[in-house]
């Protein structure tokens, strides 16, 4: 599931101990989430301050996902390689040329002034409804009449 799907989201700790949650492009690389993040958001400043971080990936139907709680670190070297390695399997970029993903890739983060983001597990949780017998004959009951 976390090598199909391209969408999460991170939630960090704001400096007022509020929860900060956004959506994100993302790759599993090597045991990490690796997301593309703008070096001035939020989510870095919080990520300086508060490494500990929650990463939801799911899908709505049917309704299952991976629940990462872990540690984050903001990597402001090697960026272009790095976001190219995430940008490559995200779905606008995917049937690119590599010669037109790669200036993309260099475009996007000279433009936009970009680090990376790199979530390394500490406890994982996974759901999915479909196998939960109390959900599925809710279901039936109520949405199915």
């Amino acid at each position: 599931m976390l090598k199909k799907n391209r969408y999460a989201r991170i939630c960090t700790h704001n400096k007022d101990g509020t929860i900060h949650a956004m959506p994100v492009a993302y790759r599993y690389v090597n045991g990490q989430i690796m997301i593309i993040s703008l070096i001035k958001s939020r989510k870095n400043k919080n990520i300086e301050r508060n490494n500990d971080v929650s990463v939801l990936v799911d899908t709505p139907d049917p309704l299952r996902g991976i629940l990462i709680y872990g540690t984050a670190e903001v990597d402001y070297d090697n960026v272009y390689k790095q976001a190219l390695t995430v940008m490559e399997t995200a779905p606008p970029f995917q049937a690119m040329s590599k010669e037109k993903l790669q200036r993309i890739t260099k475009a996007y983060i000279d433009t936009f002034r970009s680090a990376i983001v790199k979530v390394k597990p500490k406890h994982v949780i996974t759901f999915d409804y479909a196998k939960d017998e109390a959900w599925n004959n809710f279901l039936k009951t109520y949405l199915q009449e």
